[in-house]
């Protein structure tokens, strides 16, 4: 069922011409702390005057799963990838998250019905305008 899904699947991982291109054109520059890998374009330039750069994600791809710092990479923001130039997390950053939303852990607010202790009702904070 893999090889069958290599072929054709693109959210599961690489398909055959993405690992083709990888072969090909693609210089491995690094991976991240959740196991995607990410490449550099060696010959020629991309579009933009740039070369290309792209992940391989090591599960389902989903784009929230790149941390900020590479994010910063694949998008011509950084020049050197973070793993050839110690990258500084500002104070006010906060670990990479990827998106929850679907899972156990998504966020869930006081009175959604999804929490683990129901729906409350909050009527008696309720006071409705009345006009004089």
């Amino acid at each position: 069922m893999d090889f069958i899904s290599n072929i054709f699947s693109w959210w599961g991982s690489s398909t055959w011409g993405v690992s083709w291109t990888i072969f090909k054109n693609g210089s491995f520059v690094g991976s991240d702390d959740y196991g995607n890998k990410y490449y550099e374009q060696i010959t020629g330039i991309g579009p933009h005057g740039m070369p290309r750069r792209w992940v391989t994600y090591k599960d389902n791809a989903e784009a929230s799963k790149v941390p900020a710092e590479w994010h910063g990479w694949l998008h011509h923001t950084f020049r050197e990838p973070p793993t050839r130039e110690n990258y500084n997390y500002k104070p006010w950053q906060k670990k990479h998250v990827m998106n929850m939303t679907g899972t156990t852990s998504a966020y869930r607010p006081s009175g959604s019905i999804l929490t683990s202790s129901g729906y409350k009702s909050k009527a008696s904070n309720y006071k409705p305008w009345r006009p004089e």
